[in-house]
């Protein structure tokens, strides 16, 4: 099923010859070969806005993805576009969006739309890779990063602050008496208070930290160009949203606290993955004996009396 359109936004005069079958066919050929060569949708997008040029000249594309995720984008939005729905046999891809200055004619809109069947398969298997491939990395409970995630993510962060000297901080979160919560009131109310810590550790955090799910009832925050004043910042206000958490089960409250754990990486020091992952699980051992419901600093812990 190749797509159904929405209609053009104003059909001038402006005349443009039809293609010939061999043209049809050498256009066809070049664009299904170009598309096979990425399996990243925003790529294939760009590569059919390049090679479709030669047949129909636009300005800008706009995808709208019809699972929800952002627009993809390619070239400039004009006043003069043509809408489609694209269609596969297992339903709703999206809507694709072309504009320019000039009016489409006719020709025009018939050459897209013969065009825009070599685009709508590899565009969903790219779709369809890029989910899989987002999903992989996520944790199906709490929809943070999974460790695989956070190896990768670690990584990169660690040679971004190596190579501009920026400090570098990671926090590990523990909730704590969770075995009591899920003896007391089922693995399916401990499920919903992990959602919560998950739900609430995001709304604490700024827009560029980044969140996973370490395993079991344990989350791992990175926390990129920030020094270890700064994180003790960030781990305190999780504490203490974490704490203010109202989940209610049979009418009572489930009581809900995190002990935090801290390590920084200083901008003068290299730093193994394996160090931070040690000092912050020393400095989260050290806050589980000390009361829980609390934070401590590797920082703190190495400073001389």
């Amino acid at each position: 099923m190749v797509t159904s359109g929405h209609g053009a936004n104003g059909a001038g005069n402006i005349h443009l010859n039809p293609l010939t079958p061999q043209q049809e066919l050498a256009a066809r050929l070049r664009l299904v070969q170009a598309l096979q060569m990425s399996l990243d949708p925003g790529e294939v997008l760009k590569l059919f806005f390049k090679h479709i040029q030669s047949v129909v000249s636009l300005s800008g594309i706009v995808f709208k993805v019809g699972n929800g995720n952002s627009d993809l984008k390619i070239g400039r939005e004009c006043m003069h576009h043509c809408d489609y729905r694209l269609n596969t046999d297992e339903g709703y891809l999206g809507e694709i969006i072309f504009s320019r200055s000039k009016r489409f004619v006719e020709t025009e809109l018939i050459a897209l739309e013969l065009l825009l069947g070599t685009l709508i398969y590899p565009l969903r298997n790219a779709i369809r890779y890029q989910t899989v491939m987002r999903l992989s990395l996520l944790d199906p409970l709490t929809l943070l990063g999974n460790r695989t995630a956070l190896d990768t993510t670690l990584r990169r962060e660690l040679q971004m602050a190596e190579r501009h000297n920026h400090e570098l901080s990671l926090l590990m979160v523990d909730v704590d008496f969770f075995k009591n919560i899920n003896d007391e009131h089922g693995h399916h109310r401990g499920d919903l208070v992990l959602c919560e810590v998950a739900r609430g550790i995001q709304l604490a955090c700024r827009s560029s930290d980044i969140s996973f799910r370490y395993g079991g009832e344990e989350f791992v925050v990175v926390l990129g160009k920030t020094d270890a004043e700064g994180a003790k910042i960030i781990a305190e206000r999780i504490r203490q949203h974490i704490a203010g958490l109202n989940i209610k089960h049979d009418g009572k409250t489930i009581a809900t606290t995190v002990s935090i754990g801290i390590a920084t990486r200083s901008a003068t020091e290299k730093d193994h993955i394996d160090d931070l992952f040690d000092r912050a699980d020393k400095a989260l051992y050290t806050a589980k004996r000390s009361g829980k419901n609390c934070v401590v600093s590797s920082a703190e812990m190495l400073a001389p009396l």
